[in-house]
């Protein structure tokens, strides 16, 4: 569907306005996607990412700045949502040994077991993207990049 169809709007100023607006929409239509497969699990995208980067370390663990410098959403406050993943038991917690003052985040055998769980239904809904080719997905992820600079 055309962006002028799902917005209900026939002109834009530009084709980089048209391309701005495309963009967000597409973000939070992708969102809405990703979000209802979370809410099944009761957990937030930014928890999700928190999960993958610690998969990621595993079986070492991370320190809750090396998952500020991954995250995706920048503007997340990792603390809290370290805290959230610990109430749920999909990770832990601990003193690093090396240095006091810093504190090593580990994901729980729960925690990898939601992921494989969500590896899955990730998976299908990747199933939804395929009305790209596979070339097609690359030069998009590469004009992406170019945009970002």
């Amino acid at each position: 569907m055309k962006i002028e169809e799902a917005i209900k709007q026939k002109k834009f100023k530009s084709e980089f306005h048209r391309m701005a607006v495309n963009l967000v929409y597409t973000v939070a239509w992708m969102n809405t996607n990703h979000n209802s497969v979370l809410k099944k699990h009761g957990i937030s995208t930014q928890q999700f990412n928190i999960l993958r980067i610690l998969r990621g370390q595993h079986p070492k663990p991370a320190t809750v700045n090396l998952l500020i410098d991954r995250m995706i959403d920048k503007m997340s406050n990792a603390s809290r949502i370290v805290d959230k993943l610990i109430a749920k038991g999909l990770v832990e917690r601990t003193v690093c040994p090396e240095d006091r003052r810093a504190v090593n985040v580990l994901i729980t055998a729960k925690g990898l077991k939601l992921l494989s769980k969500l590896d899955v239904e990730m998976e299908d809904m990747e199933e939804s993207m395929k009305t790209l080719t596979q070339k097609e997905a690359k030069q998009l992820n590469e004009l992406l990049d170019k945009l970002r600079g």
